[in-house]
């Protein structure tokens, strides 16, 4: 049996584009304009003011930190102090001092109504402030570009404004992005592009609307045994817990990487943690990112359920037999997450992720509802109305709906896939005209009846985007949330989830060979390489979306008839020398984001797929009571004992980083709650 080669050999990139960031416009260059952000003597100048959000601050850090390595010279952050009732040029000159002899403009950030530095851009630049004007009240807009004169005395600047804290803060990040900066950087280790001068494009706007999707997130479920076991070993920091320890640190990861990716919703892990519990500052640490929290479908009113219910709840999980207790607990928990920005799920499931009641009592489920709006108006002070809610019709509660159940119009309908990527139920015209509009909850990942899927990145890209373009054409657009399971390996599709959802006027079902070039040239910086390692992730999403590796068995095809078998792994053979071959061609600082993001999902699937064809070879010859059973069973053997070898070397990248994340169960599954 051949074994493809891990240790591989890498030579330099071919070339590099102008700018990296993926469907939106170009606003940054690496070549010669009249406007230099950052040369090789002048490093970048970023201004922001003192009385910008706290979240504004820490990604203008970011900005700061990622520009030094891109630029090889770390930028300079004026941190501006202005009067809040009337801010001068006057003031701003003697923090700024001259401005006058430096040949770069400065990127000046800040928010709409926060920022006095803004504030003051706005009341003296003719220039500047149609353009705020155009933007004010819109939810997460922008603009970023080139100003001319936005302040007295400032010839230019790249003025970086949002009409919101995230409207500023995505507006970094896409900065970034063009700059050379992957969103997957930490969570892919796709390196940095280098780039010692960043110049902008004259007469460019890289400024932006309200996203096409309201609330944009992933939801971590699942998370056992390959993400819990890496949680504990990354982020325990030596001690001790009942529960793994999914605090601050670790989510801070993740919080990061959604505003990269400009998501802005997160459902947290769920199986054996609470995210409200342990750690007290994981809800203030969302805020202060400015992540919006929720809770999934079968957790109410912001708290972790069974585990909060088990360590804080008394009595039966039963509304009309508890509700006392019930009521209590709900209150804590929007009680906590009152001082800061959520969507607070409604209604009621059954332990376990089960139906509440075999009969699917309708009338108590109205008055759980009932319940939880009263604690909600009550915790506020005003009405239900004005706080963000979700009811997830998700498998038996969408029955529940159509049965005739109803929740006030303010609440957002979330309705799903039927787990296998195929939504079950879009909004009627008259459900469109609610005021809480509805919504989409999608799985990437799935643990439940008939089987589970959790291993590898089995996802067409094509059937995800056809059901996510429905879902926007009928409306179902306030909420978009996405079970990612360990969210690894599942980089490139939750990639393109978020990028769809940020705007779906840019990618038809014509345009996702255009995306999966730009994902190839922004991760691996070579434009000759981007089209070959494109075609590789659309022919192993194909091959891997006919049968999904959990549910591969030795008869999926046949052995007999058409040659089937045969072609299936020539199919699968001739992708691995194609990935291989593009690993000989890349810079070695590439090895570990190719590895995990293309190469394992490659050689991975066609490791299970020719363990699977040649067991099934080797029941077929010793029914014929052929010489060749025993070097198929050997085969098999081999090819177990590499699927091994794979798994270790993913874990061993980088010095074990990604330990444990390969782990998931995914050969010899008999019942479904396999994990």
């Amino acid at each position: 049996m051949m074994r493809y080669s891990l240790s591989i050999l890498f030579f330099a990139l071919v070339s590099l584009p102008q700018s990296f960031a993926i469907g939106g416009p170009t606003c940054l260059s690496f070549t010669s304009t009249q406007y230099a952000i950052a040369t090789e003597s002048n490093p970048a100048t970023i201004w922001i003011d003192s009385s910008d959000w706290p979240g504004v601050h820490r990604a203008a850090l970011d900005l700061q930190n990622d520009l030094e390595k891109v630029t090889g010279k770390r930028p300079s952050i004026l941190n501006i102090t202005l009067s809040s009732n009337s801010p001068t040029i006057s003031d701003l000159n003697r923090q700024t001092g001259s401005r006058s002899s430096s040949s770069s403009i400065p990127i000046i950030i800040g928010t709409l109504g926060r920022s006095n530095l803004i504030n003051l851009a706005q009341q003296s630049s003719t220039n500047l402030k149609p353009k705020l004007t155009a933007i004010q009240g819109k939810w997460e807009a922008g603009v970023s570009e080139v100003i001319k004169n936005p302040i007295s005395g400032v010839t230019a600047a790249y003025v970086i404004v949002g009409a919101d804290k995230r409207g500023t803060i995505y507006g970094i990040y896409d900065f970034l992005e063009q700059a050379g900066v992957s969103p997957w950087y930490w969570w892919a280790d796709v390196p940095y592009k280098p780039h010692s001068k960043i110049y902008a494009l004259p007469n460019a706007s890289c400024s932006h609307g309200s996203p096409s999707v309201k609330y944009r997130g992933i939801f971590l479920n699942d998370e056992q045994p390959a993400l819990t076991d890496w949680v504990i070993e990354k982020f325990s920091n030596g001690t001790s817990a009942s529960r793994p320890p999914f605090n601050r640190f670790f989510y801070s990861k993740v919080f990061e990487l959604l505003l990269r990716l400009k998501a802005n919703y997160l459902w947290p892990t769920m199986w054996n943690s609470a995210f409200g519990v342990d750690d007290p500052l994981n809800q203030f640490t969302a805020d202060y990112y400015g992540i919006v929290m929720s809770t999934s479908h079968q957790e109410p009113m912001l708290r972790s359920s069974p585990v909060e219910w088990y360590q804080f709840g008394s009595g039966q999980w039963n509304w009309d037999h508890n509700r006392e207790n019930l009521t209590k607990f709900w209150t804590d928990g929007v009680k906590r997450g009152s001082p800061y920005e959520s969507v607070y799920t409604l209604g009621m499931r059954g332990t376990g992720d089960l139906p509440l009641d075999e009969s699917g009592n309708i009338d108590l489920l109205q008055r759980v509802v009932a319940g939880q709006r009263e604690i909600i108006t009550s915790v506020f002070n005003k009405n239900a109305s004005e706080v963000p809610q979700v009811w997830c019709l998700y498998k038996e509660v969408q029955g529940y709906y159509e049965r005739g159940m109803r929740v006030p119009d303010d609440v957002t309908l979330l309705w799903t896939d039927d787990n296998w990527g195929n939504i079950r139920r879009l909004p009627t015209a008259e459900e469109r005209s609610r005021s809480g509009g509805s919504g989409v909850y999608y799985h990437f990942d799935y643990v439940g009846d008939p089987r589970d899927y959790k291993w590898g990145n089995s996802h067409s890209l094509s059937k995800f985007h056809h059901q996510l373009e429905l879902a926007k054409n009928y409306g179902a657009d306030r909420i978009w949330i996405v079970n990612v399971g360990d969210l690894k390996p599942h980089e490139i599709s939750i990639d393109f989830f978020m990028t769809y959802a940020w705007n779906t006027t840019l990618w038809t079902k014509n345009d996702l060979d255009k995306y999966r070039k730009q994902w190839a040239l922004r991760e691996f910086g070579s434009d000759s390489l981007a089209s070959g390692i494109a075609d590789i992730v659309k022919r192993y999403s194909l091959l891997n979306i006919r049968a999904k590796p959990e549910l591969i068995n030795s008869t999926m095809y046949s052995l007999t008839s058409y040659r089937e078998a045969e072609g299936v792994m020539k199919e699968w053979d001739t992708l691995v020398a194609q990935s291989t071959e593009v690993t000989k061609k890349l810079s070695s600082d590439y090895y570990a984001a190719y590895f995990q993001l293309v190469h394992w999902p490659v050689i991975a699937g066609r490791t299970t797929q020719a363990m699977y064809i040649d067991a099934g070879y080797n029941q077929l010859y010793a029914s014929q009571a052929r010489s060749q059973t025993n070097v198929k069973a050997g085969s098999v053997e081999k090819l177990f004992e590499y699927d091994a070898d794979i798994r270790d070397q993913y874990h061993a990248l980088l010095n074990g980083k990604w330990n444990h994340m390969a782990s998931q169960t995914h050969l010899g599954y008999y019942y479904w709650q396999r994990t």
